[in-house]
């Protein structure tokens, strides 16, 4: 007896890890959008650029290399007659360096450092969107559950009425017909179970791509989930401007213009230059000589401003623009939003409806004609006609909710795109 009971424990043992490892992760809603704002690839190439700029922005402070050559100076061709030694030329070497204004490199630092900032908040946006994407498909994933709820539960009562018409058969009180119809509807029924079930595998695999996971690992959704609607309180511009995030990439944009009309102002300062020669003469009667030079560009002159100034006016315009843009697009989205609000009321009162008037108004039918039909005192074709009403009446109420969900979905990407 003892060597049984070790025996099924060694084997209870042996099967736990295998039994642990089929019980797949239940992930909330807020999870799976955590693990997309970690691990989604796309959202990391954000970083990616912006750590890019932020080394490009300590590049533009450095300075040209110097210059170094070797050459002669004021030496005779060959074949010429010499009346002195001092005739003879001289070797020379020669030093030369750039030195930008400290003033134009520092504001060239900073505009190409914004252009970081504005991937960052481009980044943002882009969350925006796989965050609404993934609601999408956890909320498509949540209605298709429900249906196969429904679906399963509706074909207990097929079951129930094929199984009687089999019993009814023999005594000739049905049809062999009516027990092929009733085999029918429930073989319909698991086509539709199916359906749901491929847009779940669907749903999952979609969900992994945007969680950087393999696409057939398996989780399962939190079915307690309930999407809710929260109106926002408020839809002037000026709220709107501080949630949209595109709203943050022009402004990041538009800052950036703004720090790149400043590094042009900086290109009417003057840039410097040294140069050191030294000349070593051929004939040793002849003194080492040098050259030293300092330079400075003026890049005051009428032929070299008009560049710049051209490009800030350009610039200056194309911010104004911008602007004009912004506050273009804050309004269409107050509109929006507005609009969208009252179709979401709408829909929840047509789906409330629904479910608290037509659902069991038809629930009741079905219960009375299925007694009635128990009782042999109704055909098997006005109960299923009966079934049928039923199940597509549940059925469209998911559809309306599956609509509702998206609407939910698509009012928080414009209130926070």
């Amino acid at each position: 007896m003892k060597s049984v009971i070790s025996l099924f424990t060694w084997l209870l043992l042996l099967c736990a890890p295998s039994l642990y490892a089929q019980q797949a992760e239940v992930l909330p809603l807020d999870s799976v959008l955590s693990r997309i704002d970690r691990q989604n690839v796309l959202l990391q190439s954000y970083g990616l650029k912006a750590e890019g700029f932020r080394y490009s922005a300590d590049a533009a402070t450095a300075w040209m290399a110097p210059m170094v050559g070797a050459g002669t100076f004021m030496t005779p061709y060959p074949g010429q007659t010499l009346m002195d030694g001092r005739d003879r030329g001289n070797l020379m070497f020669q030093l030369e360096q750039d030195i930008p204004n400290p003033a134009k490199l520092q504001a060239r630092k900073k505009y190409i450092a914004s252009q970081g900032d504005v991937e960052r908040a481009g980044r943002d946006v882009t969350l925006n969107e796989l965050k609404a994407r993934a609601k999408q498909l956890y909320y498509g994933w949540l209605i298709a559950m429900q249906k196969i709820r429904v679906l399963t539960e509706n074909e207990k009562i097929l079951q129930t009425m094929k199984k009687i018409e089999e019993v009814r058969y023999p005594y000739n009180q049905s049809s062999l017909g009516s027990v092929y119809k009733a085999d029918a509807k429930i073989e319909e029924n698991r086509n539709m179970i199916r359906m749901q079930e491929g847009l779940i595998a669907k749903s999952r695999a979609w969900l992994n791509s945007l969680m950087n996971a393999p696409g057939n690992q398996a989780f399962e959704i939190d079915t307690a989930h309930a999407p809710s609607f929260s109106p926002a309180a408020s839809y002037d511009t000026a709220s709107l401007a501080t949630r949209r995030k595109d709203v943050s990439v022009m402004n990041e944009s538009i800052r950036s213009m703004q720090l790149n009309i400043e590094s042009m102002e900086n290109d009417r300062k003057p840039d410097f230059r040294l140069r050191f020669d030294h000349m070593q003469p051929l004939s040793s009667s002849m003194p080492k000589g040098f050259s030293a030079m300092g330079m400075i560009s003026i890049p005051i002159a009428p032929w070299a401003s008009r560049m710049y100034k051209s490009e800030i006016k350009a610039m200056e315009l194309n911010i104004m623009g911008m602007e004009k843009e912004k506050a273009a697009m804050l309004q269409e989205a107050q509109g929006m939003l507005y609009g969208m609000q009252y179709e979401i009321q709408s829909m929840q009162s047509r789906i409330s409806n629904m479910e608290k008037k037509i659902i069991p108004a038809l629930q009741l039918a079905m219960e009375a004609n299925f007694r009635n039909y128990q009782e042999n005192r109704l055909e098997l074709t006005n109960v299923v006609d009966t079934w049928e009403a039923l199940t597509m009446m549940q059925s469209e109420v998911l559809d309306e909710k599956g609509k509702l969900y998206e609407m939910i979905v698509e009012y928080e990407k414009q209130l926070y795109r």
